[in-house]
């Protein structure tokens, strides 16, 4: 089936133009000015932008986590995913403590296959490092996964200094690429266990205990860790001024150092932690919300390409969930929602407040992360030959995010009642419509990607 997206703005990178696409198959086949093609489905985008399929490279769907499973699987969250115009999602394959990483990567293909309505790939998160373990990375690369997962704290998945030295020599002999969750894990404990023995246990403790230090010398030690091993990493979730000047300054030292962040983090601030009972347990994540200069400090670094994608860590979990920490904040599962509305977000309070500019768009949720993660340019980008993956959005509709309207397991929203000043309009699949007037018509057409090294 050929069809023609005619009279748009087509947002790349590095500039914005109206042009039309023609898309054959599966494919982007023309990118030019007044395409004509008599027999294709003509699709109006008149007054409206025309970017690639945005992607989201950090999900947790399915995740089994303090003592229950994310709100969200593969099925509701990869449909929230494609309504908000992201087109591939990256989650992480978990391996539990004592499993193979063949076994983890099984897990979750069955998780997510014939279940997802948009594509997926998968890092994989390594929470046990040993000697055979070590003998299966090879079979990783040759399975398309290219990328790998370490945390710096949580005790079910937490790997030692040593561990991650000896894991990112290995993985350096295959060109793979690692991220961190950089947290100072003692710290964290320590402060914890002093304010349950004051009986502060409620919410709004959490950012108490897991202060912006932690996240701080993390950073510094994981980059100190990798300027000897002499690899590049990535630092996932970066929520504070304080982690932002480590790596600046280890940047200058010459490191080489990726930085994701996310719309929490550039959005809201720790006040969330004010609300009582069950409407701060909605913000409980990690790391946790910051203050407002933090904020500032992220958005001057997107303008400034310091930070290189912008993903959501979506880990939702409902209220009920929630509760269940209410009475111990040490117990309640850390995450909330967002893939839905990360494009809207970026578009209403980047590019309308003149923060960033339309191609800087493009660039942290489109090109960067198909090219950090071995995707382009298959994805990432509207150009001929690439997989036909766009997204329509409607600059001129408005729409008020809402848990009413969203398709997301959990039954609340972070940015409920937030106005956004547009709208995802249409969504393409490798050539398929599976979004039309902001609603899913073809689901379940969500396939495996295979990915090369990372090319950022």
């Amino acid at each position: 089936m050929t069809i023609l997206l005619r009279g748009g703005t087509v947002v790349s990178a590095s500039n914005v133009k109206k042009l039309d696409v023609l898309i054959s198959g599966s494919k982007i086949t023309k990118v030019a000015r007044h395409i004509s093609a008599d027999t294709a489905q003509v699709v109006d985008c008149t007054g409206k932008l025309i970017f690639p399929g945005f992607i989201d490279a950090h999900t947790h769907f399915d995740l089994e986590v303090s003592d229950t499973v994310t709100a969200d699987d593969f099925s509701s969250g990869t449909k929230a995913a494609i309504c908000g115009g992201t087109t591939t999602i990256i989650d992480f394959a978990t391996q539990n403590k004592g499993e193979t990483l063949a076994t983890a990567l099984n897990n979750w293909h069955i998780k997510a296959f014939s279940k997802s309505s948009c594509d997926y790939a998968f890092h994989m998160a390594i929470s046990d490092w040993n000697e055979n373990i070590k003998e299966e990375v090879a079979s990783m690369f040759e399975q398309g996964v290219t990328s790998f997962k370490a945390y710096m704290t949580y005790p079910a998945m937490m790997l030692s200094d040593e561990e991650l030295f000896d894991m990112l020599s290995t993985l350096k002999k295959y060109g793979g690429i690692v991220s961190v969750h950089c947290e100072n894990h003692g710290i964290i404990n320590a402060l914890t266990k002093e304010k349950k023995e004051k009986g502060e246990l409620y919410v709004a403790t959490h950012p108490k205990v897991r202060p912006s230090v932690c996240e701080g010398e993390a950073i510094d030690r994981l980059l100190s860790i990798a300027k000897v091993v002499d690899v590049p990493v990535i630092i996932v979730h970066l929520s504070s001024k304080e982690g932002l000047q480590v790596v600046r300054t280890h940047r200058k030292n010459g490191s080489k150092v990726y930085v994701e962040t996310c719309p929490q983090y550039l959005l809201l601030d720790d006040t969330v932690y004010d609300k009582k009972g069950i409407e701060g347990a909605k913000f409980v994540c990690s790391p946790p919300i910051r203050k407002k200069q933090d904020s500032k400090e992220l958005w001057n670094a997107l303008k400034e390409s310091e930070i290189d994608t912008v993903a959501t860590d979506h880990c939702s979990f409902t209220l009920e969930q929630k509760s269940k920490g209410l009475d111990d904040f040490s117990k309640m599962p850390n995450g909330m929602p967002g893939v839905e509305t990360r494009g809207v977000l970026m578009y209403t309070y980047g590019v309308c407040k003149n923060r960033i500019k339309l191609e800087r768009m493009c660039k942290l949720l489109c090109e960067n992360p198909a090219k950090l993660y071995g995707m382009y340019p298959k994805k990432g980008v509207i150009k001929e030959g690439s997989d036909a993956d766009i997204v329509v959005l409607d600059i001129k509709a408005k729409e008020i995010i809402s848990k009413d309207t969203h398709h997301s397991n959990a039954d609340y929203s972070p940015f409920e009642g937030v106005r956004t000043k547009c709208k995802v309009q249409s969504v393409f699949l490798r050539g398929k419509q599976v979004v039309k007037d902001g609603e899913i018509v073809l689901e379940n057409k969500g396939k495996f990607v295979h990915r090369a090294l990372s090319d950022l």
